[in-house]
């Protein structure tokens, strides 16, 4: 065997062309390296402009008692536990985050995990073995379909917020197999919500339990406890995820529900048990965060009432902001190059926009993924609209 009849891992590396492309032709969207992001503006390439990409909705990173709580922690606790959860990274702070959580979302218990991510990976592989089947919407978030990929279960996808074809696979699968439904609660994409009380309807009927991923909805819907909340279903929801990554200004996430259910992804989930505890400063900035999201709910009301503005003067324009019913307000594009190319001509204008195509979303649906913060001003939100509607006649898109 010669040299050449070897595979060689590193071949598909060698070959990939599409990045270099795009940083060559200047539409290469990813990883820009912001040097300020204060909410609602942000720096780059020593420019001001205004971010509408962002997945701070209450604009609490730069809030004074986040920023505090978060330096205390430092000074008094240092930057890391050095530990996983399982041996020596449980700090009595991790347990009173967890208990308000808990109660927060109206569970009996939560479990801390150090990036949302892994309380996908960890909760749902830990309870989905093989002789059980987990349904996923074809939308669900990445982290939902790997944490499926880990467990040892059959995976089943259901079209998107088609109760009508979740039911039928319900109905197809043997009744000897357990059955967990996966969700997101607000889908981030295209800022719809799933129907919650219609799937928890179906579940019953089929015996199945109900997680929701509310990475998106904590903080926004429901009076900020969530998407469950808002359709008044916390109690009949089993399982309620989120992470600290969004309205929570911090990196971590958390699972709540029954006790015995908790701790048995306490004792089985691998992404806890291996893995760093969440660092006092995140802990202690998620603690600030919730506090913050009980005696100031004027903010999640103004995230709300933003949103609401910014989607209704896309809407004026003559865009496509599909099924949103949140801050979070897509611009269908439909077109790869048309979408960068907007994106380009945004970002020259001053706007941050996010630029999503296949497989983020189905082909045909690629579009510009924005969102609104509370801190926004009314003039900022009209700023962006006058790039919106300069850029979107540019492109023939309105």
């Amino acid at each position: 065997m010669t040299d050449h009849d070897i595979a060689d891992v590193f071949a598909k590396a060698h070959s990939y062309e599409r990045a270099r492309q795009a940083r060559e032709a200047g539409f290469y969207p990813y990883f820009l390296p912001l040097e300020s992001n204060e909410g609602s503006e942000a720096v780059y390439q020593g420019r001001h402009i205004l971010m509408f990409g962002s997945n701070n909705y209450l604009g609490l990173t730069t809030h004074p008692k986040v920023r505090e709580a978060a330096a205390k922690a430092v000074r008094e606790m240092g930057t890391s536990c050095t530990g996983s959860r399982f041996l020596n990274g449980t700090l009595e702070m991790h347990l009173e985050l967890e208990r308000r959580l808990a109660d927060f979302v109206g569970k009996d218990r939560a479990l801390v995990f150090s990036t949302g991510m892994q309380t996908n990976l960890g909760t749902v592989s830990a309870l989905v073995g093989r002789n059980d089947t987990v349904f996923l919407d074809k939308d669900d978030h990445a982290s939902i379909v790997d944490a499926a990929r880990l467990g040892w279960g059959k995976i089943k996808r259901f079209r998107h917020n088609d109760v009508a074809d979740l039911e039928r696979q319900l109905g197809d699968t043997p009744e000897d197999r357990g059955r967990l439904v996966v969700v997101d609660g607000l889908y981030s994409m295209e800022g719809d919500l799933a129907p919650l009380p219609e799937l928890i309807e179906v579940c019953r009927r089929y015996g199945a339990r109900l997680m929701v991923d509310d990475a998106h909805g904590m903080g926004v819907m429901g009076g900020g406890r969530g998407t469950a909340a808002h359709f008044g279903v916390t109690e009949q929801t089993d399982l309620i995820m989120s992470t600290f990554s969004k309205s929570f200004a911090s990196l971590g996430g958390f699972v709540a529900g029954d006790e015995e259910v908790i701790d048995f992804v306490q004792h089985h989930a691998r992404a806890l048990i291996f893995s760093a505890s969440i660092p006092p400063p995140n802990a202690a900035a998620a603690l600030a965060a919730l506090e913050i999201m009980r005696s100031e709910p004027e903010r999640i009301e103004r995230v709300q009432q933003n949103g609401e503005r910014w989607r209704s003067g896309l809407q004026a324009l003559g865009f496509d902001t599909g099924h949103s019913v949140s801050p979070i307000v897509p611009v269908i594009v439909g077109d790869d190059m048309v979408t960068f190319g907007m994106w380009r001509m945004l970002l020259d204008e001053g706007v941050y926009t996010n630029p999503v195509i296949a497989p983020a979303t189905p082909p045909g649906r690629q579009l510009l993924r924005t969102s609104c913060m509370a801190t926004h001003t009314a003039e900022q939100i009209d700023r962006a609209l006058e790039a919106f509607e300069k850029v979107g006649k540019l492109a023939n898109l309105i």
